[in-house]
């Protein structure tokens, strides 16, 4: 499911590392999920956030005051660097391990792009998500889209001064590179993606800024064929 081979794996992971901070990755979360109106989301509610990675969104999560948390990554490596109070796992993100209408909001923040297969992988993902969640739940998706400035990033961060001079630059062009073929087909496809998730979900909120996808959507009664 993840983007990047076994032999890759571990150097895709070092970037992702190097690129942001702990804190700084922290602090970006809590601005997407307030941006998001996580500010209006009752703080007793069951939260699972996918692709979950190091568990940096749970830590967001936790500090905005969300206390039933639990997330899900295909990485051991990421999953192991946790440390909160999250029910943290390493599993499929394609097949959760989560009861029906168990959930109240299922989050993704830059998973849906390392998918192989679009797109029946992100169909799968999407109709587990819509499964887990209650009816008057949410799934809240924020990733990468090919805007104007998302361009401009791919041309800086491939130059290799924009490289030695900074390690963000270093770093992104790094995982692009792990993930090239993933990422490449995630950003060429838009009209799909779109149509996809409006097929489980119906959109509540839907913004383009700085280079990301930022959708809250909430289940569909039945879901279109």
């Amino acid at each position: 499911m993840e983007s990047v081979t076994s032999d890759n794996l571990s150097a895709w992971e070092h970037a992702y590392s190097q690129f942001e901070t702990p804190e700084e990755e922290i602090a970006k979360f809590t601005a997407r999920l307030l941006a998001l109106g996580a500010d209006a989301w009752p703080r007793q509610a069951q939260v699972v956030e996918l692709f979950c990675g190091r568990g940096n969104g749970l830590r967001a999560l936790e500090r905005l005051g969300f206390r039933h948390l639990a997330g899900l990554d295909l990485s051991p490596t990421l999953v192991a660097q946790y440390s909160g109070g999250a029910d943290c796992a390493v599993g499929d993100c394609r097949v959760l391990p989560y009861e029906d209408e168990s959930n109240d909001i299922v989050i993704v923040q830059g998973g849906l792009h390392h998918l192989h297969e679009l797109p029946d992988d992100l169909a799968r993902v999407l109709a587990e998500a819509r499964r887990v969640l209650r009816r008057d739940g949410r799934l809240v998706v924020v990733e990468p889209w090919l805007t104007p400035f998302l361009s401009f990033v791919h041309f800086v961060c491939a130059l290799r001064p924009a490289q030695l001079l900074s390690r963000k630059m270093w770093a992104l062009a790094t995982m692009i590179e792990h993930e090239r073929e993933t990422y490449e087909q995630w950003l060429a496809q838009p009209d799909l993606i779109l149509r996809e998730i409006r097929r489980s979900f119906d959109i509540a909120m839907l913004r383009f800024r700085l280079g990301k996808l930022m959708l809250v959507g909430r289940p569909r009664r039945q879901a279109q064929k």
